[in-house]
């Protein structure tokens, strides 16, 4: 339940509205502030026509009341900044659609038809300033469709997976706060042997943009069913990024990737093997600038936090624990007790240095498909619902905690059960967190015979997202003090975050239009006291990012994604130069969902090929495009 706002939050909740100008430089500049009381969002409708489902807009309101009573109501605008396809990425002096993919050397990669490969899937993305200038850092995900239209997943003699990039993107601030792209770049990778799924990224307290690192395909063990996944993967990093030219370790892969901007537009790339290695969503700091908490995508997942030892610094060092979910309730999502195991400490040179030896999975365990009759071994499942067997080598706590995070999470005892964890966020004043669990289903509910059954909980393919409450003085399993105030303790799920199955209707939708379904983005707004979700939902036509009130618990659609495209890129920027924003991109657009009406996919296409056209192949552009952009039209709010 929610708990009442007290006075003295609210006096801590003090917003203001800053009104800017512009100076003769460019440089936008406060010249005077209001005190603010509260931001509410109207509700922007479910579209209905056919060219309203193919939109991504906002018809939403946000309603500012001021702390003298008046109001003033500000129309929501969605922005696009740039589009994948759009040619203004530049490299090595020469232009490049924005998504396109390159690879060690930084040539361009091309399909088996020798059409540019660029990918159709913007997701994370930090919109910041640095020395004064706006900059947005974006994340491409994954290829999923070539030009000709087929499916990249499904080509013979191709690759399931293509080494990703992200975008450097420098902006322009006018004087009425509307951003535009001044130039662009994509990120060198290959000083540390390229990148892997780029999924959900934010800001962290320090103004760097952290990325998921999502490898779902490179930690399953040889003789393991899914095993031909991590093969593919491999041989695509070895043969696409390398050119053959050298070997792609597992291990060099699944980690929260870094990137920081300068002033001048050069940029610095970390990737943080102290923090652990998993299908990581994304790895969002807690204002602490200590305390990390983890989206583990797929199933058999689980939930994990980082502790550094120093703020704003992960590479001196941490300490990574995994969570126990002790279940209290199985009802309306669940409640559990939630305690911590801890798995391991490491700074990113001690990682690294272990890294570069060149360890394999039979470097650490010892591992078996089948029961050995050893009760030296420990049954896990971990990444899929096969069995593993399990046996430490002498030595090898620190390295498995960091190379194999998620298997010696569940070797040790920790809950490896969840499906499919995606964004977290926290609530500082209220020291709370939000998980966002796309669907409860598979290994969430109740099984017999498996190793461990934690979590037991009723199948709702909508998802949830949870609320976690915060603490400090909290011990880990062992009893030793877990450094940091943002520990969860408990964890429930609100009304209104609870996703609601129901029958198909006339459109295909097979979960309430009006309710969240298949939560993925979350991010939570200090100052709006807001927690915005966007949806990845197979069971909306459309996708809607969503505005959840903590205090008067009201939800409203503030955007409405093109049909078939998944909702990325979620954050909410108070205050920049006097103006506030909420990135959010989409990405797959056409990517029709299942139970799709087929006569309403039909009209979709026809009409997308009118309003998008299609390329020299006939495909249709609607499917290859997707944008990056954001919701603007919002006074700053801090």
């Amino acid at each position: 339940m929610r708990t009442q706002t007290t006075l003295s939050l609210l006096a801590a909740l003090t917003l203001s509205l800053t009104v800017s100008s512009c100076t003769m430089s460019g440089q936008t500049q406060p010249v005077r502030a209001k005190a603010v009381k509260s931001v509410e969002f109207t509700n922007t409708p479910a579209p209905q026509s056919d060219s309203e489902m193919l939109s991504t807009y906002s018809k939403s309101v946000a309603k500012v009341t001021y702390a003298d009573g008046s109001t003033r109501e500000f129309p929501l605008t969605y922005n696009v900044l740039f589009k994948n396809t759009d040619m203004t990425n530049t490299v090595k002096g020469q232009k490049y659609a924005a998504a396109q993919l390159f690879d060690a050397q930084m040539n361009p990669i091309k399909d088996p038809n020798g059409d540019p490969v660029v990918a159709e899937t913007a997701d994370g993305t930090s919109l910041m300033s640095v020395g004064g200038k706006p900059y947005l850092v974006n994340n491409w995900e994954y290829d999923w469709i070539l030009a000709n239209g087929q499916d990249a997943y499904k080509v013979e003699n191709w690759y399931s997976r293509m080494p990703m990039t992200m975008s450097v993107n420098a902006l322009n601030q006018d004087k009425d706060g509307k951003l535009s792209l001044s130039s662009q770049t994509s990120v060198d990778f290959s000083p540390v042997n390229g990148g892997w799924i780029f999924c959900f990224g934010g800001l962290t307290p320090w103004n760097t943009h952290l990325a998921g690192e999502e490898d779902y395909d490179l930690y399953y063990v040889p003789g393991e069913k899914a095993y031909s996944t991590t093969a593919a993967g491999l041989k695509a990093m070895t043969e696409v990024y390398f050119g053959g030219k050298k070997q792609a370790n597992p291990y060099d892969y699944g980690y929260p990737m870094e990137v920081a901007v300068k002033a001048d537009g050069s940029y610095e790339v970390t990737k943080h093997y102290e923090m652990g290695r998993g299908t990581w969503e994304i790895a969002r700091f807690a204002p602490d600038g200590r305390t990390a908490v983890y989206g583990d995508d797929g199933a058999y997942s689980g939930l994990f936090m980082f502790v550094g030892d120093k703020q704003n610094d992960p590479k001196a060092g941490g300490t990574i624990y995994a969570a126990k979910w002790n279940q209290t309730s199985d009802k309306d999502g669940g409640a559990a007790d939630i305690s911590w195991v801890r798995l391991g400490h490491g700074t990113h040179a001690e990682i690294k240095a272990l890294k570069d030896k060149g360890l394999t999975l039979g470097d650490i365990f010892l591992t078996s498909l089948s029961d050995p009759g050893d009760k030296s071994y420990v049954p896990t499942r971990a990444g899929s619902a096969q069995t593993i067997w399990l046996k430490l080598k002498p030595g090898m706590e620190q390295a498995a905690a960091f190379f194999e995070t998620r298997r010696y999470a569940a070797y040790l005892g920790a809950t490896t059960e969840f499906t499919k964890g995606e964004g977290v966020t926290f609530n500082d004043a209220g020291k709370k967190m939000y998980y966002a669990m796309s669907r409860i289903e598979t290994s969430m509910k109740a099984e017999e015979g498996v190793p461990v059954d934690d979590v037991k909980l009723p199948e709702n393919k909508a998802g949830a997202t949870y609320t976690f409450d915060l603490a400090s003085g909290v011990k880990d399993t062992n009893g030793n003090p877990i450094n940091s105030a943002y520990v969860a303790t408990k964890t429930y799920v609100e009304p209104a975050l609870l996703g609601k199955p129901m029958k198909a209707d006339e459109q295909g939708n097979v979960a309430e239009v009006d309710s969240i379904a298949n939560t993925d983005n979350v991010y939570y707004s200090e100052a709006m006291r807001t927690l915005f979700i966007g949806e990845d939902s197979g069971m909306h036509v459309n996708n809607y990012v969503w505005a959840y009130n903590v205090d008067t618990g009201k939800l409203s659609r503030i955007l409405t994604v093109a049909a078939g495209a998944e909702s990325t890129g979620l954050s909410a920027v108070e205050n920049m130069n006097g103006y506030a924003y909420i990135t959010s991109n989409n990405q797959h657009q056409g990517d029709w969902i299942g139970s799709q009406n087929k006569d309403l996919t039909t009209r979709l296409e026809a009409k997308a090929k009118e309003l998008w056209g299609v390329n020299k192949h006939g495909t249709l552009n609607y499917k290859l495009q997707n944008s990056v952009g954001y919701l603007g039209g919002l006074p700053a709010v801090k």
